[in-house]
């Protein structure tokens, strides 16, 4: 240490790589200073226990690194190989996801939903979460996302309308199971919607609900279809679960796949051009298909056979001959 003078001094030191160097205080800087005792650059006096959470924390944050079945292993379910197929080599690699789960009825699709949720909950990657559902099904929803996956969800009521500070509990709550067609159908609800921040995920089970039609050149689209468009712009991840994605119409499962890429499938199928490929963007397994881990089929074999049945009147096949039943008095001349 040099003083110059009776308000400055220059002061010399070693940094902690071995360095010298030198600075200049003045009497303005003496606020700035402070006495430190030499000591250990790491102390263990802080509280073991906050210790032990925190990096149980951040060991919870980084699990799925280690662990890439997470959801599995922390969720209540003994899955099927289709469902873990479906969620961690169809959907999960696909960033951001846009895509059509589209197996057979029984095939667990909710579950399959719950695993997606679960999972990208764990990566950190979904916080906002929205599942729009028929009415009937919404309590069916929130008892599988909370008995099986530990993932609580509210449904939307009207009443939340009121109760939040905001009017717009689409902003305020991140975890919300709505109704389709109360929000389809209730232009203040959809503006509210359309209003909140942006979600990470959107669930729409049934979506074959959200249908559009061509009458000639004009696409017909209903109050579900256009709720479909808004929200599929206000989400990140889009996920359409339906048993049936194709009525038959080319034209209106082009506009229907039309929700998840409106530029890839713009417009009206023209006759004697190709369908557009769509197995990148969607997943179909029928009853046939699935199978338990050792192989063998998930549900009973499917046959049907043509069968006649006795009448009660004594007639041997149900090709009754009319004379037949003139005769034994059934029938009047």
């Amino acid at each position: 240490m040099e003083k110059i003078g009776n308000d400055t001094l220059t002061i010399y030191y070693r940094d902690e790589n071995g360095q010298l160097g030198e600075r200049i205080l003045f009497r303005a800087d003496e606020n700035n200073l402070e006495i430190v005792r030499e000591g250990r650059p790491w102390s263990f006096t802080a509280n073991p226990k906050d210790f032990k959470l925190a990096a149980e924390a951040y060991r919870i944050h980084l699990a799925h690194l280690f662990d890439p079945l997470m959801a599995i292993h922390s969720s209540s379910i003994d899955p099927l190989p289709h469902q873990i197929t479906a969620v961690y080599e169809d959907m999960l690699p696909k960033q951001p996801l846009r895509f059509v789960l589209a197996d057979d009825p029984g095939a667990g699709k909710t579950i399959m939903a719950g695993l997606l949720i679960r999972e990208l909950m764990v990566r950190g990657d979904v916080k906002r979460c929205l599942i729009i559902a028929p009415g009937s099904l919404v309590e069916q929803w929130q008892d599988e996302m909370g008995e099986k996956f530990g993932i609580d969800f509210e449904i939307f009521s009207r009443d939340m309308v009121e109760a939040t500070r905001s009017g717009n509990p689409f902003s305020e709550k991140h975890l919300l199971i709505v109704r389709i067609d109360q929000v389809s159908r209730a232009e203040d609800l959809r503006e509210k919607l359309e209003n909140a921040e942006d979600w990470d995920l959107v669930v729409v089970d049934e979506a074959h609900k959200m249908s559009a039609s061509y009458y000639g050149r004009e696409l017909k689209r209903t109050k579900r279809y256009i709720l479909g468009e808004k929200i599929g712009q206000k989400t990140r991840h889009f996920l359409l679960m339906t048993a049936t994605p194709h009525n038959g119409k080319d034209e209106d499962f082009q506009a229907f796949m039309a929700l998840l890429d409106s530029d890839r499938f713009y417009g009206k199928v023209r006759d004697g051009v190709r369908a557009v490929e769509v197995s990148d963007l969607m997943r179909r397994m029928i009853k046939e298909e699935l199978v338990k881990f050792d192989g063998t089929p998930l549900f009973p074999e499917r046959k049907a056979y043509t069968v006649n049945q006795e009448p009660d009147f004594g007639v041997t096949s149900v090709n009754y001959n009319l004379n037949d039943l003139i005769s034994r008095g059934i029938l009047d001349k």
